[in-house]
This record gives C-alpha cells, structure tokens and sequence, in this order.
C-alpha cells in the first residue's frame, strides 16, 4: 500500500469517528461526512473497510446508528440493515 492511500484511510476513520460523535446533535454534519469519506476512498483507490461500510446508506449516503435511523435484521447467515431514512436495504455474512 502507497503512502498516500495509507493517509487517505486513515482520513477516511477520521471522517467516520466524526461521524459518530456529530450525528446527535448535527445529523447533516454526520452525512457530509460520510460524503467526504466516499470520496476520498474514489480519488485516492482506497476501498472502505468493512466495518465502516456497514456505518452508512450506499444509496442515500446517512450515517447510520442501530435504533435511531436504521434496524439490524438476522436471516440465517446474512445481516440485513435496513435504512430508516430511504429504506434501502443491504445484507452483509455474518
């Protein structure tokens, strides 16, 4: 791995710990965020790590925390999380 791709990720957990602590109060904030972070990781050939990806709608780009803006459903071997904001769902293995 490049030096600047190691900067970006570490960028990119930056972005999301931000994420994180703004989403309470600032839930926008959270959001532009989590924008930053994608387009970090196209510019720069970095991809998300999985645990970040599971943080986050692919489709209308929300930051997202289990119980306030999203559910957290088990079939069999798959996770399904299901944004509250667009419903767009996303199944990850367990």
């Amino acid at each position: 791995m490049k030096i600047f791709q190691k900067i970006a990720l570490e960028r990119i957990y930056r972005l999301f710990e931000l994420a994180d602590i703004e989403f309470e109060k600032h839930p926008e904030r959270s959001r532009r965020y989590v924008e930053l972070a994608r387009e970090i990781s196209k510019k720069n050939k970095v991809k998300i790590p999985k645990e970040l990806k599971k943080m986050f709608c692919k489709k209308c780009g929300a930051f997202l925390k289990e119980g306030v803006n999203c559910a957290k459903y088990f079939d069999g071997n798959l996770v399904r999380i299901v944004c509250g904001e667009c419903g767009f769902s996303k199944a990850f293995a367990r």
